[in-house]
């Protein structure tokens, strides 16, 4: 079951935090908290958009809500970032999202890459940016080792000019940055492309996340931890879903 727990102060007062006892109670309870925003969208309007990350950490949580009752016909799943890598790569953020979401009952939504062959970086980013002028209804985002989010990390180069982007993507270069692993080159989600979501969650694991996580919440500097911007964007809280 989730429970309250008590926040540290500083940005606490931008989101809430839903504690599991297991892994399994925090998959289904974030997929429900997800399926219940995408229901509030296609009740609103004729089509949803869905925004995922990648990573190691939401893959039970897609493999739950691949199985929510909803007109996923009507679902457009597109992604927070990516690498510069082919979309079916198994270290792409699409691959990922085509083995753990698009299957089941979800397999009838729309998915819409940031990367395809033959595209240069620059023609995917501008693919990416029309594709935004939908905004998005729900964006998962989760937050590395290093308080990076989407594929902004702490100390990348042109950072300030990513977060500060009237653009809802970028292409980054995060070369010299840890956390960017063999893949520096990378296309990103900024803050522009937050903003408009009514729904913004966070997947965190484990206590050394929630440690990590208490420092994020407990200061204001995005040039710190990026991920910060979920909490200092204007618009939607955010909700964070975590388990041991």
């Amino acid at each position: 079951m989730s429970k309250p727990s008590v926040q540290p102060p500083g940005l606490s007062g931008r989101m809430r935090l839903y504690s599991y006892d297991s892994p399994t109670q925090w998959a289904w309870g974030a997929a429900v908290s997800l399926a219940a925003a995408l229901g509030r969208s296609l009740d609103a309007r004729p089509r949803a958009r869905l925004l995922l990350s990648g990573g190691g950490t939401p893959g039970p949580v897609y493999r739950a809500l691949a199985k929510a009752p909803l007109e996923w016909n009507r679902v457009d799943v597109g992604l927070v970032d990516e690498r510069w890598l082919h979309p079916n790569d198994p270290d792409s953020n699409a691959r990922l999202v085509r083995d753990t979401l698009l299957a089941h009952k979800a397999a009838g939504a729309r998915f819409e890459t940031l990367t395809q062959p033959g595209r240069s970086i620059e023609q995917a980013v501008a693919t990416a940016n029309m594709h935004a002028r939908s905004p998005a209804d729900v964006v998962v985002l989760g937050m590395g080792d290093d308080g990076h989010t989407a594929s902004l990390f702490p100390r990348m180069m042109g950072l300030e000019q990513a977060l500060a982007s009237p653009a809802a993507y970028v292409a980054v270069d995060a070369s010299g940055c840890p956390g960017a692993g063999a893949w520096p080159r990378r296309i990103s989600l900024t803050p522009a492309g937050l903003l408009p979501a009514h729904t913004r969650v966070l997947l965190i694991r484990g206590e050394r996340k929630r440690a990590l996580f208490d420092r994020v919440v407990a200061g204001d500097d995005p040039l710190e931890f990026p991920v910060r911007i979920a909490l200092l964007t204007p618009g939607a809280l955010l909700q964070v879903h975590w388990c041991p």
